[in-house]
């Protein structure tokens, strides 16, 4: 199961090598997530429209390895945009990945970027 968790590294935007086109703006609920693919990965892409802003991260919660994040609740804590998982309300940071419960490491999260309507991810491989 480590394995799995071992394809998701973070990417910086200053680190972003490729621009990965995941969708059209279209294709994701205002305030809620989708999953894409990109190569071997599964990555959570949330539109929060309730603050303008979009996130992806890893789709795999690593509580119970279960592929779900992107069905999870969205909102905030104290300011800090994050996503719930679905399955056992585990909670991270959508801007950092971190564990907001503090009770585990953090998800890999990715810069994302919109232009003329297409969402587009940056990876650095």
């Amino acid at each position: 199961m480590e394995e799995i968790l071992d394809t998701y590294k973070t990417t910086k935007l200053e680190d972003v090598k490729i621009w990965f086109k995941a969708a059209s703006i279209h294709d994701f609920p205002a305030d809620g997530g989708a999953c894409v693919k990109y190569k071997n990965k599964q990555i959570a892409v949330f539109n929060f429209a309730r603050i303008g802003k979009w996130y992806a991260c890893q789709n795999v919660c690593p509580h119970k390895m279960e592929m779900v994040l992107s069905r999870g609740m969205i909102g905030d804590d104290k300011g800090i945009p994050k996503v719930a998982c679905p399955l056992h309300k585990k909670t991270f940071s959508l801007e950092d990945g971190e564990n907001l419960n503090g009770d585990m490491d953090a998800i890999a999260t990715y810069p994302v970027k919109i232009e003329e309507e297409n969402v587009y991810i940056g990876f650095s491989d």
